[in-house]
């Protein structure tokens, strides 16, 4: 999987925060997380922003495993995330399984479903599912790019982006604005009850 430039992660952490459904935090409230401290594992950290929005909503003590496969990365997200006991693990999350979640509250990823592939997204709902650990998984792209104003070029610019997005990488096929879909039916095939909620992505003049 691509790795990211910390210094781009950083661009993009208010415009993350500034979409991201807080609906689903309120849903997870209703569900009862279990364990004190709550354990989440947050799939592909990057630099923790996930984290630094979601620990303070969750409330209570917590304990996060944070996964992704750039060091880097994982060592600013560990130094950064407050209020909670922190471990990391560098590595390829697509091989978790439900005994690696065994214990787990939580499962967060945050931008990660579009850079998958269809077997590695039932792979993640299988492990899930597996372990009775539910999951929160957000800003996945969509695969709709407006501008206002608009021009005759906005919609081959969609599409370019788009394709860009289902792109191979290393004999892999991204899903793309296919992932959110392709997430759902994964889970829901296994018998999991499915919340989506829209979370756009908006760049105003203030954010050049």
């Amino acid at each position: 999987m691509s790795t990211f430039a910390p210094e781009w992660l950083a661009l993009r952490e208010r415009a993350d925060a500034d979409a991201r459904a807080v609906g689903l935090v309120d849903r997870l409230r209703e569900i009862h997380l279990n364990r004190a401290p709550l354990v989440v594992r947050d799939l592909g950290c990057g630099t923790g922003s996930l984290g630094r929005w979601l620990a303070g909503r969750l409330g209570g003590p917590q304990h996060w495993v944070l996964h992704d496969r750039d060091p880097r990365l994982l060592s600013i997200a560990a130094a950064t995330l407050s209020g909670v006991t922190v471990e990391t693990h560098e590595g390829d999350l697509t091989a978790l399984t439900a005994a690696d979640l065994a214990g787990t509250s939580l499962v967060t990823a945050s931008a990660l479903l579009d850079l998958l592939t269809a077997d590695e997204v039932d792979g993640l709902a299988e492990a899930c599912v597996g372990a009775g650990c539910p999951a929160l998984l957000t800003l996945s792209v969509a695969g709709r790019v407006e501008f206002d104003r608009a021009d005759p070029l906005d919609g081959a610019f969609e599409a370019a982006f788009n394709a860009h997005q289902r792109r191979v990488v290393d004999g892999r096929r991204l899903l793309g604005p296919d992932a959110a879909d392709v997430a759902v039916a994964a889970f829901e095939r296994r018998g999991a009850a499915v919340t989506t909620c829209p979370s756009p992505w908006r760049l105003g003049p203030e954010q050049t």
